[in-house]
């Protein structure tokens, strides 16, 4: 490389007594300096796409990092809404099986009083056709008396 080249240049170039300085030779340094100057705008433009693909890889992870964010909560969204809806669902669920419990209960009372009315009424009815019976027969007793036939009972 051109830049190695000149530091072993000016390091092996020889030096002025009595200063830091050293003799070498111009053609020879400025021929390695224009080298390394031609280089370096290969290196930067390289340095550069590294660069710009290490900024688009960033970005692209950045993206990919809130796109998954946004699924992940879209996600937990629906999953409470569902877990809202069933639980509702429940809910009403739990409701309907309240409310036919309680129409069930109240049509069995009301079943049970008509029944018992109807019983009522039929008790009523056969007192009646006993109380009737009852009369009858002893009507017919009475008649075989004066007839002079007992009848037993």
């Amino acid at each position: 490389m051109a830049i190695d080249e000149a530091i072993a240049l000016v390091q092996e170039g020889k030096g002025v007594p009595f200063s830091a300085s050293a003799i070498v030779h111009r053609a020879d340094l400025l021929n390695l300096l224009v080298a390394a100057r031609d280089l370096l705008p290969q290196d930067l433009d390289q340095a550069k796409a590294v660069l710009t693909q290490r900024e688009a890889v960033i970005e692209e992870g950045r993206y990919s990092a809130e796109q998954f964010l946004i699924h992940a909560r879209e996600e937990a969204s629906r999953m409470v809404e569902e877990t809202a809806v069933v639980s509702a669902a429940r809910d009403r669920a739990d409701e309907i099986i309240q409310m036919a419990n309680e129409d069930a209960e109240s049509i069995k009372l009301e079943t049970d009083t008509y029944v018992d009315n109807r019983l009522a009424t039929l008790e009523v009815v056969l007192t009646k056709t006993m109380d009737a019976i009852t009369r009858g027969r002893a009507r017919l007793a009475g008649e075989k008396e004066n007839d002079g036939l007992v009848i037993d009972e």
